[in-house]
């Protein structure tokens, strides 16, 4: 009897496969939007001046369309402008100078860039491979640190380590 049931629930379950209207969330693709799925929009601003506004910029962000991640940043109490790239808030200004006591190089970005793509081109020479692998791991394996190696080292030397569990 109970393989006569089990027979007859795979039947049916095969059957309904092949239905063509067949939808596995009837709530979600019925047609209809999704009511979860859209967005609010910022609520519209209505300049003081309607003679000066801003020339369009194409391709520019929208000051209507949504933005999370601002949105999160000001609820968390920072500032949503930090997010703005172009320029470095007066805020870090003391980790700049921290930073860049000992000087500053112009285009280090490039010419770390450039080093990098010759180092892996001679690491690559060495790197004879037959399964394709993660190659920029195997280049950089030797300067690869050992978290755990750190944290003994540190700790021995005295430095406190809040984040790490205590040991046992």
């Amino acid at each position: 009897m109970a393989r006569a049931v089990l027979v007859g629930m795979v039947a049916a379950l095969a059957l309904a496969g092949c239905a063509e209207n067949y939808k596995l969330n009837k709530f979600i693709s019925d047609g209809t939007p999704e009511e979860f799925g859209i967005l609010p929009k910022e609520p519209l601003e209505l300049p003081e001046n309607l003679t000066a506004l801003p020339a369009p910029t194409p391709g520019a962000t929208n000051r209507t369309d949504p933005q999370p991640l601002g949105n999160a940043v000001e609820v968390l109490g920072g500032n949503r402008n930090a997010l703005v790239p172009g320029g470095v808030p007066a805020s870090d200004g003391a980790l700049l100078n921290a930073a860049g006591r000992f000087g500053v190089a112009d285009g280090i970005r490039g010419t770390l860039a450039a080093e990098d793509a010759a180092f892996q081109r001679r690491a690559k020479i060495f790197n004879v491979k037959l399964v394709r692998d993660d190659e920029y791991r195997k280049a950089y394996r030797r300067f690869l640190l050992d978290a755990g190696a750190e944290l003994l080292r540190f700790r021995r030397a005295g430095v406190q380590t809040p984040t790490q569990p205590p040991r046992r």
